[in-house]
């Protein structure tokens, strides 16, 4: 019988009806699976353009951030050099007024130990005139005692009245 079947007309067969319905049932199901497998990969393109697109929007963002943390980093640079300067110039500024203000100190106190040197110099002088008139008069009075008798001391005297009227007006 096998070999009837293929000589014989194939759609007199049930195996053909059997093929051919399970062809329909093919067809009318895979649509539905084909139906249902399109609109899985519909929903799994959709949330894959969503990712993509979220991503790009991030990327845009992170973008931005990065452009301006960078303007931020540019600002803050010359911001610290401002600052430098400004720390540089304010040493200098300072820098110079202790100088002028220890020099100042150094005149005022090299004046001040002159004045002083002067003072101790005019003391030393008066003290060294006390001392040479304690002197003088010491030694003076010593040579009139020993060289000057009671008679030449009455004529030195009277000498010396007699020219005080010339002395009070010349």
């Amino acid at each position: 019988m096998e070999y009837d079947a293929l000589y014989a007309n194939f759609w007199a067969h049930g195996t053909f009806w059997v093929f051919i319905a399970i062809l329909i049932f093919a067809l009318l199901a895979g649509r539905k699976v084909v139906a249902a497998v399109v609109g899985i990969l519909d929903a799994r393109t959709l949330a894959v353009q969503a990712a993509l697109d979220e991503a790009a929007q991030l990327k845009a963002e992170a973008e931005a951030m990065l452009a301006d943390a960078k303007q931020k980093q540019v600002q803050a640079a010359e911001d610290a050099k401002h600052i430098l300067a400004t720390a540089h110039a304010e040493a200098q500024r300072l820098a110079a007024e202790l100088a002028a203000e220890a020099t100042a100190n150094a005149q005022r106190r090299e004046r001040m130990a002159v004045e002083r040197i002067a003072a101790a110099q005019a003391v030393a002088v008066k003290e060294v005139r006390a001392v040479a008139i304690d002197i003088a008069t010491t030694v003076s009075a010593a040579i009139l005692r020993d060289n000057v008798s009671n008679d030449a001391d009455a004529a030195l005297i009277d000498q010396a009245i007699t020219s005080l009227p010339k002395a009070l007006r010349g």
